[in-house]
């Protein structure tokens, strides 16, 4: 997960044409766009991660056929969240986004296929996503300008590229094993988005202009 890039929205057109306002809103590249900003979208994101975690650590006897689901189920939902917040950013930088964005939803798909439900299988799949989708994020928080929190989306993006080379070079020998590896990795991704998350509700909060009639600092 990465954080938006600004949070100004985009300027109207037209003054004050109401009908150019209306159809902005109706434009669906600009809903996507406002609910990308939104940091209830990305504490979504982070819930996506955390349920999982907390679900395979839970209940360590689920069968490798359980665990795949809820991996699969997983990747899937975290495609669709990073999807939506591609359209947060400017052009030149969705890239990136579109690129993690069919990562997870093939890695998704490919963990929720019966023949590929192996312990091998499922590790490399999760790891190679947490690798690329680690150094993808890293990239971009580096190269994208005015970003809020860098140091927070690049400790994330740090973690998950550890992530996946844990699972990567250290394969899980048993479905227990395996379970309790990803569901460890899980929550921390989790609690680590959902801490960025709330850091973007509070660069939200503090670029925000007053309302009319509040009281403002005197210079």
């Amino acid at each position: 997960m990465t954080v938006p890039r600004d949070t100004a929205e985009p300027p109207g057109r037209g003054g004050g044409s109401g009908g150019a306002v209306a159809g902005a809103m109706d434009d669906p590249a600009h809903v996507l766009t406002r609910l990308g900003r939104s940091w209830t979208w990305l504490m979504g994101s982070a819930v996506a991660t955390l349920v999982p975690g907390v679900l395979v650590l839970v209940w360590p006897e689920a069968t490798l056929h359980v665990l795949a689901v809820l991996v699969g189920l997983y990747l899937l939902l975290t495609g669709v969240f990073r999807f939506v917040a591609v359209f947060a950013r400017e052009g030149h930088e969705r890239l990136p986004g579109l690129l993690l964005t069919v990562l997870y939803l093939l890695a998704g798909v490919l963990c929720l296929r019966n023949p590929l439900q192996t312990i091998a299988a499922l590790s490399l799949i999760v790891g190679m996503v947490w690798l690329v989708s680690g150094i993808l994020t890293l990239y971009t928080a580096l190269v994208t300008q005015n970003l809020p929190h860098r140091g927070l989306v690049m400790g994330m993006a740090v973690l998950a590229v550890v992530a996946g080379i844990v699972v990567l070079a250290l394969p899980a020998e048993s479905a227990r094993a395996l379970t309790r590896l990803l569901g460890l990795w899980l929550v921390l991704l989790g609690l680590a988005e959902a801490v960025a998350a709330l850091g973007w509700r509070s660069a939200l909060r503090g670029t925000r202009p007053p309302k009319a009639g509040t009281p403002t600092a005197m210079t």
